[in-house]
């Protein structure tokens, strides 16, 4: 039996108002404003889930999750993460490894970096070992250090096992 590695990459973006719940990594983080989305607007879940989408090569998550589906309003990141790990590992696929970055000036991310790791891997049904997440600022600047936003990156790796 031979295997083959596939990195895919991940990026997401949601624009902060007031209003909504600040929903990041399946953490409801206490903030004056929170993401504006159809579902609960979970940049890091989403980011990562376009990483693994990448990876297996089966597009992105608005053509698994179309944001024109009113099926999808307030629909909750961490179940749809879910999903899209049964989906490619439906492909043949099992997940290695992610590493995650949060960009935002508020809220402050750290306090909530364990918990988000958590809730993550076990979403993925995966070892909270094999999920990294990190923060940072932009030092005020760009629309992430205005406050007009959170940005949030993600890579991951996923194996293909294939028959000889």
């Amino acid at each position: 039996m031979s295997s083959q590695l596939r990195i895919g990459h991940g990026y997401d973006v949601h624009r902060l108002v007031e209003g909504r719940r600040c929903i990041i990594g399946g953490v409801d983080i206490p903030h004056d404003k929170g993401l504006l989305g159809l579902s609960d607007a979970d940049v890091l879940a989403h980011a990562l889930a376009d990483a693994i989408l990448g990876a297996a090569r089966a597009g992105d998550i608005g053509k698994l999750f179309p944001d024109t589906d009113p099926a999808y309003e307030g629909a909750d990141s961490l179940l749809l993460l879910a999903r899209v790990m049964e989906h490619v590992r439906g492909l043949g696929f099992e997940f290695v490894d992610a590493d995650c970055t949060i960009a935002c000036q508020e809220p402050k991310i750290s306090p909530h970096r364990d918990q988000m790791r958590a809730n993550l891997s076990r979403a993925l049904g995966v070892d909270i070992e094999s999920v990294g997440v990190a923060a940072t600022t932009t030092e005020h600047l760009g629309w992430e250090g205005q406050g007009e936003g959170i940005g949030a990156w993600a890579v991951c790796l996923l194996e293909k096992k294939s028959e000889e």
